[in-house]
């Protein structure tokens, strides 16, 4: 394969394909190559395994026989929700407010680019003293972008919990 660099501008001219990648290393059919307008992919053994596509979306194949865009988790936290609320572990979350009994505000590190957010829930417990709670989003108070209220109850009554987990997609 022949490079053509472009001046100042690097590689230019060569889109190659899934089997043969404009960019690879000892490899041959395993790199980037350049699928459309606007499009990067990477190959892996001669078959597209990934893309950034026009719009900036990340695709790749993960078991499911396509490239198909990948739909990122913005934020999750696993935190106790009793006594002193203590975050275990996070991503993009600040912190816990602790509202009330089974009542938390989970805040974001970065705002959610809109309230189009889908939350999901559970929690738990350990030894003898565990509850299986719902999580609901809400708690009489509409989502935003930097931060969502949530609920955890057991048959319709507020309840604190030793293990919450929580993850926002969008």
């Amino acid at each position: 394969m022949t490079l053509i660099l472009n001046g100042d501008t690097g590689l230019s001219d060569v889109d190659g394909s899934a089997s043969t990648p404009a960019i690879s290393g000892t490899d041959a059919n395993t790199g980037i190559y350049f699928p459309g307008a606007d499009r990067i992919g990477f190959a892996e053994g001669g078959v597209q395994c990934g893309e950034f596509d026009a719009s900036g979306n990340l695709k790749f194949n993960s078991g499911y026989g396509s490239v198909a865009t990948a739909y990122g988790c913005r934020a999750w936290v696993n935190f106790n929700g009793t006594s002193t609320v203590a975050i275990r572990a996070s991503g993009n979350v600040t912190s816990i407010t602790d509202n009330g009994t089974g009542d938390y505000t989970v805040n974001f590190t970065s705002a959610m680019p809109d309230v189009n957010y889908s939350v999901v829930g559970v929690t738990g417990g350990w030894g003898s003293a565990y509850n299986y709670a719902t999580v609901n989003v809400g708690a009489g108070a509409t989502p935003t972008t930097s931060a969502v209220r949530i609920a955890t109850r057991t048959a319709g009554t507020f309840n604190d919990e030793v293990a919450v987990c929580v993850s926002v997609f969008r």
